[in-house]
């Protein structure tokens, strides 16, 4: 949802008192993107060693604070940068959250659990426009980063209470 509402954002974010370049329009979109995708592998291998529940507890912590921060952020290399740390919050929080399936749900109960996690993941991509087209038609472009805020905040506290230590 991250990525896909943020899409939807760009003409306004073009037209903000940011006045990105166009170079910098690709960066805003794709920082996170390449981020996440660069440390996933290196972020889940951190969770195995060191914890699981830690990972995801810093990942949402990060990807909660990036959040917010780019929401306000007055110049478009500021931005950039934010979309890249979300990126590495958001490399912690992936890994874990699988991996915390696998060791909270007893084996006949893995499937259906990684299923909703999946369903989860896929239909943030689908999502994402809608919110962020909603917001566009209401509020301004920072709106987009802050609807993942209070989401974060659920999984962070339901995490720290529920999620057991691996």
């Amino acid at each position: 949802a991250t990525v896909s509402s943020v899409n939807v954002a760009i003409p306004h974010l073009a037209a903000s008192e940011l006045s990105p370049t166009d170079t910098q329009i690709l960066w805003i979109i794709d920082a996170y993107a390449l981020v996440f995708a660069a440390l996933l592998l290196p972020a889940g291998a951190l969770g195995d060693r060191f914890g699981r529940k830690g990972a995801l507890l810093i990942g949402l912590g990060i990807f909660i604070t990036a959040s917010i921060a780019c929401a306000f952020m007055t110049s478009a290399n500021n931005l950039i940068f934010c979309r890249a740390v979300m990126g590495i919050g958001a490399a912690l929080i992936m890994p874990s959250t699988l991996s915390l399936l696998q060791s909270s749900f007893p084996r006949r109960e893995r499937g259906k659990a990684i299923a909703i996690w999946a369903g989860f993941a896929g239909a943030g991509g689908a999502i994402g426009p809608l919110i962020g087209g909603v917001l566009m038609e209401h509020y301004w472009y920072g709106s987009v980063f802050l609807v993942a805020a209070p989401i974060g905040m659920i999984g962070f506290i339901s995490s720290a209470v529920l999620a057991p230590r691996s």
